[in-house]
């Protein structure tokens, strides 16, 4: 992590080194049933179509000669193994060696990107500013990334895919008084940065000018990058996640005999880097890591199936739930939803669970965002100091907290984010801005460009558990899924098919699917009656569950 202003220097060593970076790679495997059992030693009964599979699997990370070489060993490997088909004992001696192989290209796969890269990036981004401002931009950004992960998905036991992905990118836009043009690559070599920043510039001088379009002011730069602990990679082999997707699956199926179905349990583990700079001598990156682990499976009784899931998400793989935990509760969550039924079309209380509500909360969001509201295409028109939830309601953006899926230092244009109020005591503070929708309003970015950074729903009230929402509501409907799209950004309508559990007396009575949850969302805000304390934080709203006062439900 780091500024520096000093471009031109950067510019010089870059030159000096021919960078050579491999394009976008990426592949998934769906793998036959004999390769199920890769996390296990290999066995000779299986011999050389065993673990001529298993190189298969393995995706080359490195640079081109790497590529080369490995297949050059993959090659080697295949046809000493035919000659010396005939001689176990050495047949066993490749096939281990074939394992190595397989473990180097994994280590280097969880080596090669964390903070060592930053360097290399930003000298990247300075040639290919140094470049614009030698083409006589007057303004220039550009963007260069770093990606890496692994995922493995297990279904009834059995391996479905291994994907290995890595990805790098350099983006720049350039500015000529106004008039844009933007390009991108994977291919990271002088040359061919010099080639994309000529035509991005050739794109800005056919492009009309427009006089709120630059970069963010200089004085909202950020100046200081603190540490926000986002950065925990998880060296994790395909065989290891094998097993724990295994697992996972096998700790849901175990629930109940009626689960006899599953989607399949995933594990997945991602890293990168960042580096952003721009013309106002900001130039500043970071690592980041995600990873995750989710278990979908299906109830049966009968002639009635039902599906659902669970998962979790952070950037460290300690503060993951446990894998038989959410194996669970995607089944429970699955056999509960067995005998649903239609309700008649009424008006009632609506209880949406965390996940829910943070979707629901999220149309706010969309509507009080700058695009939004220059293009006047929001149900929140022009809403700043109005009342827009009730008054115990409070959302605090708080972007620098640690680990957080949605912290970081400095939003997409290198604006320092800083800690706010959005709404305070019901009323909107203000609006999410990037710098051009800021200037197209004439206020001033609120460091928001590519989205809120930990949106934290609080009650003035107090948060209150789940029971105590369920009592208070008595009898209504508890939303736990959400389906379709029929939200109308402009009106505020909302239209979405719900499915979840009738409650009478406080307690939940039975399952409900197949209906339609509609209202106006204006009103349905202003509606909001108390938030739960089972606060979602997996991502940039932390919300718990929401209790609306009234909303129409139509059945059957």
């Amino acid at each position: 992590m780091r500024i520096a202003g000093d471009l031109l220097g950067k510019h010089r060593r870059f030159q000096s080194r021919d960078v050579d970076v491999a394009h976008e790679f990426a592949d998934v495997l769906t793998l036959p049933r004999q390769c199920a059992a890769m996390g296990q030693s290999p066995r000779l009964g299986n011999g050389v179509p065993q673990f001529i599979r298993q190189w298969q699997l393995v995706q080359v990370l490195g640079s081109h000669a790497h590529q080369l070489f490995a297949e050059f060993l993959c090659r080697m490997c295949r046809a000493l193994a035919r000659a010396l088909a005939w001689r176990p004992i050495i047949r066993e001696v490749f096939e281990a060696g074939f394992l190595i192989l397989h473990g180097i290209q994994l280590w280097a796969m969880s080596h090669a990107v964390d903070a060592s890269r930053i360097p290399e990036l930003a000298d990247i981004v300075a040639f290919a500013l140094a470049e614009a401002r030698a083409a006589g931009a007057t303004q220039a950004e550009a963007d260069a990334s770093l990606r890496q992960g692994l995922g493995v998905t297990v279904r009834l036991g059995e391996v479905e895919t291994i994907e290995y992905q890595r990805d790098r990118g350099l983006g720049i836009t350039v500015y000529f008084d106004g008039a844009k043009g933007s390009a991108s690559s994977a291919d990271l070599k002088q040359q061919s940065v010099r080639d994309m920043v000529q035509k991005a510039c050739t794109i800005a001088r056919y492009t009309a000018r427009d006089p709120f379009a630059g970069l963010a002011d200089a004085a909202d730069m950020a100046r200081e990058i603190p540490d926000l602990d986002l950065f925990h990679p998880w060296d994790l082999t395909p065989e290891d996640a094998i097993e724990m997707a295994r697992a996972c699956e096998a700790a849901g199926r175990a629930v109940d005999p009626r689960l006899t179905n599953s989607e399949g349990a995933s594990v997945s583990t991602h890293r990168g880097v960042r580096v952003y700079g721009n013309s106002h001598g900001f130039l500043g990156g970071l690592p980041t890591s995600s990873h995750s682990i989710s278990c979908a499976l299906l109830a049966e009784d009968g002639d009635d199936m039902q599906r659902d899931y669970w998962y979790s998400t952070a950037r460290s793989s300690a503060d993951l739930a446990p894998l038989e935990q959410i194996g669970r509760r995607a089944g429970e969550r699955a056999v509960a939803r067995l005998g649903g039924r239609q309700i008649t079309t009424r008006k009632c209380p609506m209880l949406l669970a965390p996940d829910m509500a943070r979707e629901f909360l999220g149309h706010m969001i969309a509507a009080v965002r700058g695009s939004s509201q220059y293009r006047k295409s929001s149900f929140l028109l022009d809403a700043m100091g109005q009342q827009v939830l009730p008054g115990f309601v409070q959302m605090r953006e708080r972007p620098h907290m640690l680990r957080g899926m949605a912290s970081s230092p400095f939003d997409a244009e290198g604006v320092a984010t800083r800690d706010r109020d959005l709404v305070r005591d019901g009323v909107l503070q203000g609006y999410v801005l990037g710098s051009y929708a800021a200037r197209k309003l004439g206020l001033h970015t609120t460091g928001n460009a590519g989205g809120i950074h930990n949106l934290i729903v609080d009650s003035s009230a107090g948060l209150l558990p789940l029971e105590t929402l369920l009592s208070r509501m008595d009898t209504g409907f508890y939303v736990t899924e959400m389906m379709g799209q029929g939200v109308n950004g402009v009106t505020g309508d909302y239209s979405r098919g719900a499915s979840g559990f009738w409650v009478e007396g406080g307690a939940i009575a039975y399952p409900v699917h197949e209906v339609t949850v509609a209202g106006n969302l204006k009103t349905l805000y202003q509606g909001v009656r108390a938030v739960g304390s089972d606060i979602d934080r997996l991502g940039a709203i932390h919300t718990g569950s929401l209790l609306l006062d009234e909303i129409t439900v139509a059945g059957g």
